[in-house]
């Protein structure tokens, strides 16, 4: 599945013009994918937002009321993605902040990772103990580690994605990783 985020922005002399040129981009938009047979509970609206818009430049400027209106849109047919993405522009979208990949099953495949984590970090722990010539003990203290967002952090927004022929808009793998932080008591000898 991917995600896609737009919004709308539109700058009138007046605030209700605004909200009305905005609203009329909206109402495409939608039109547009239902057209696709994209259902309105896949689409989310993350945000409204009416502010007075200014030329900072000399002599300052009023330049209307910027009303935006912005959407995440769960598209589950990843061959209409070029499509569905130029039909909503063209429907009155003027941002376009990314295409995100990932999959459907994320909450399993983290279950998955999570108790591969587990397993690995008591291995490791195990190792460390034989090498100290301790024994582990029950876990004293066991702390997830976000690692999607640690990932995120590094890579910046660059995920998913894939190579294909050119103009090819074609998904590649997504990892689903887990980590773990676990404290384990030692017993001697």
């Amino acid at each position: 599945m991917a995600r896609l985020r737009v919004a709308i922005h539109q700058t009138r002399p007046k605030p209700g013009e605004a909200f009305e040129v905005t609203r009329s981009s909206v109402n495409r938009i939608r039109e547009v994918l239902r057209g696709h047979g994209i259902p309105d509970t896949a689409v989310s609206t993350s945000r409204l937002d009416l502010k007075s818009s200014w030329n900072y430049g000399s002599p300052r400027k009023f330049l209307g009321y910027e009303c935006t209106a912005s959407f995440v849109i769960e598209l589950r047919e990843l061959d209409l993605l070029e499509t569905v993405l130029v039909d909503v522009v063209d429907a009155g979208a003027n941002q376009v902040d990314g295409v995100e990949f990932d999959v459907s099953t994320k909450k399993e495949l983290r279950a998955q990772a999570r108790a591969a984590a587990v397993a690995a970090a008591r291995e490791k722990a195990a190792l460390y103990a034989e090498a100290a010539g301790v024994r582990l003990g029950p876990i004293i203290h066991i702390k997830d580690v976000d690692s999607e967002q640690l990932q995120n952090s590094h890579r910046g927004h660059g995920q998913g994605g894939g190579s294909g022929s050119e103009g090819d808009l074609a998904p590649g793998k997504i990892t689903v990783t887990a980590g773990v932080t676990i404290g384990f008591s030692i017993i001697s000898g």
